[in-house]
């Protein structure tokens, strides 16, 4: 079920997330648990002997770890996100649904952390929903 309440401040759609949705963080725990169980750090110890990047095993759990803690819980509405997101805070202060209602996020450098992992995707959703608003954006293809 699409919601209005999982479109981001900044455009983005939680529902298209991969945290949010928590894919990655299942995948990434399930093979972590698969790991320990097959005491896979003791093998990496004997493959490094053949292949040099078992030398990072450890290295690869912790990352495997922090991936599992992406998981986002709770929408960017409610808090979800960076815990101090000044896109957030600013829509907020200025009392808007999100960046589409304000006409300076072609160029407000709020916005610029996000492009690169979005690039330009975030102003393609913003143009979107000034232009056609929140329903047609919701049935609509969107950016990620």
């Amino acid at each position: 079920m699409e919601d209005k309440e999982l479109i981001a401040y900044c455009g983005l759609y939680c529902g298209d997330c991969f945290n949010y949705k928590g894919e990655i963080a299942d995948l990434a725990r399930d093979l972590r648990k698969k790991l320990r169980e097959a005491k896979f750090n003791r093998v990496s110890l004997g493959l490094a002997n053949f292949f040099k990047e078992f030398a990072d095993y450890e290295r690869c759990y912790e990352v495997l770890g922090a991936m599992v803690r992406l998981r986002c819980k709770r929408t960017c509405r409610n808090g979800g996100g960076p815990p101090a997101c000044k896109i957030r805070s600013c829509c907020q202060r200025k009392n808007i649904r999100g960046c589409w209602e304000c006409e300076e996020f072609r160029t407000c450098a709020k916005l610029d952390f996000l492009k690169p992992v979005h690039e330009d995707a975030h102003l393609k959703n913003l143009d979107k929903l000034k232009k056609q608003g929140t329903d047609n954006f919701l049935a609509g293809k969107r950016c990620w």
